[in-house]
């Protein structure tokens, strides 16, 4: 089973999101359950490309929300290294052109 680790950087993308888009109290609760299955599929997830080589990608609690991951096989552990709203320009991308 596979450590999952939410990175200080992810945490604050997530504050924000939840004071950008007045998200519900449970918010952080909704996202750990939808990272919970990187325990037991620590690849899970459509990879993506560009300056996000390396790292994959989950939808969130909502459509919207973008949780970036990268696995390191040799720790057994999955770094959360940003959420993102996917509606912005500058969101992480499955290839350079998207």
């Amino acid at each position: 089973m596979a450590t999952v680790l939410v990175t200080d950087t992810a945490e604050q993308d997530l504050s924000k999101l939840i004071t950008q888009h007045s998200l519900p109290q449970d918010t952080k609760t909704r996202v750990r359950e939808r990272l919970r299955p990187l325990g037991r599929f620590p690849s899970m997830g459509s990879p993506l490309e560009g300056r996000w080589n390396g790292s994959r990608f989950l939808l969130g609690p909502w459509r919207w929300m973008l949780i970036v991951c990268e696995n390191t096989d040799e720790l057994d552990t999955v770094f959360v290294t940003t959420i993102q709203d996917s509606r912005r320009v500058d969101s992480a991308k499955t290839s350079e052109s998207g």
